[in-house]
């Protein structure tokens, strides 16, 4: 991809303290036009970037909610205009920015917000809008963080060896805001951004406060499934009785669980048909859970197909169905097994001393 940049702010950060008493600045060092651009060492430094910032992949609905890579929109309410949205309305100006004064205004009211955010870190900001002629004739706004690298030095002479650069950037790790999010090339969303950070640095996103990022799969399955258990307590347990109070406080602790245990609530026909629901919406829902020291990873959808769970003297046992059986780490004489008879196996877990 060949972009081609129209204007672009460099800004420094500095962040003295921490938390609240924090002392934070910023410093507007250059506003550059393509043809100060080119001429720059900036040039060289971001060669690349833009290209490999658009062709990042990110999914809509991420497998994790810690993501690095999320697709935004901006927020606004039902029957009003994307100018109702105060966010959308700055990308707007920067984007469309006419000269570098007018460029210029727009990024220090980014790098402000920025500014206002919590547990920042001190680095370098880089607003600016580019071209892709190849497939659109409006730019793209691009607004890009580099933290400062701790421990950098860079061989001088003989005699010092080394120098210490106290304020050394790389492109390595860097934050990154795109808009419009290009989905595919030649398509773009006035309504989308697109937005890269490390998975702990939740306070980039949060500086765009009025931009709403998709939910991810686990969070998307979570509330469907607290639908329906809430469902099912209305119809099944009489208001106010004391089945209903215990199960409902069971679910409350159960949503804010990191780690959860088998509830033994619900038949494997009941939890067929809600998986079934869950898979018609979403097919590619991943199934992961932990029997003692042993893991396993499956689809949603091999439940009551493929996978089915039974208990045996108070112990769980889980029961795989596969045509084939791969090993691809750690040889072991299992490879070897000529596998028993199903009845011969529940008989022996059967007989089993607890």
């Amino acid at each position: 991809m060949d972009f081609t940049i129209q204007y672009l702010s460099f800004y420094l950060i500095s962040v003295d303290g921490k938390g609240e008493e924090a002392d934070k600045r910023q410093k507007h060092f250059q506003t550059l036009t393509t043809a100060t651009y080119e001429e720059s060492p900036l040039k060289t430094f971001l060669d690349g970037e833009l290209t490999k910032i658009t062709k990042r992949k990110v999914d809509r609905h991420a497998k994790s909610e810690n993501a690095p890579t999320k697709i935004g929109r901006f927020i606004v309410e039902p029957g009003h205009e994307l100018t109702a949205n105060p966010n959308y309305n700055l990308f707007h100006k920067t984007r469309f920015a006419e000269d570098s004064d007018t460029f210029r205004e727009a990024t220090d009211q980014i790098v402000q917000m920025y500014l206002e955010t919590s547990a920042i870190r001190g680095g370098a900001v880089i607003v600016a809008t580019a071209k892709l002629t190849k497939f659109f004739d409006d730019p793209f706004v691009f607004i890009m963080k580099c933290d400062f690298e701790p421990k950098v030095a860079t061989i001088t002479d003989e005699a010092t060896l080394i120098h210490n650069v106290e304020m050394a950037i790389t492109t390595k790790g860097m934050k990154s805001v795109q808009y419009p999010y290009m989905p595919e090339d030649g398509m773009m969303d006035p309504a989308e951004l697109k937005i890269h950070q490390a998975s702990h640095a939740h306070y980039f996103e949060n500086f765009l406060k009025w931009v709403e990022f998709e939910k991810s799969m686990p969070e998307i399955v979570k509330s469907q499934v607290y639908g329906m258990v809430k469902e099912h307590i209305s119809e099944t347990y009489a208001e106010s009785s004391d089945e209903r109070v215990e199960f409902e406080e069971a679910v409350e602790e159960w949503a804010i669980s990191p780690k959860r245990e088998m509830q033994e609530r619900f038949t494997s026909e009941q939890v067929v048909e809600a998986a079934a629901q869950i898979v018609e919406q979403s097919p590619e829902v991943e199934l992961k859970m932990r029997l003692d020291h042993m893991a396993v990873k499956a689809m949603l959808s091999d439940f009551g197909d493929r996978l089915h769970f039974a208990k045996v003297n108070d112990r769980y046992v889980l029961m795989i169905e596969s045509d084939t059986v791969t090993f691809e780490q750690g040889f072991s004489p299992l490879e070897f097994l000529k596998p028993d008879d199903l009845h011969e196996v529940i008989e022996r877990i059967q007989n089993k001393p607890q």
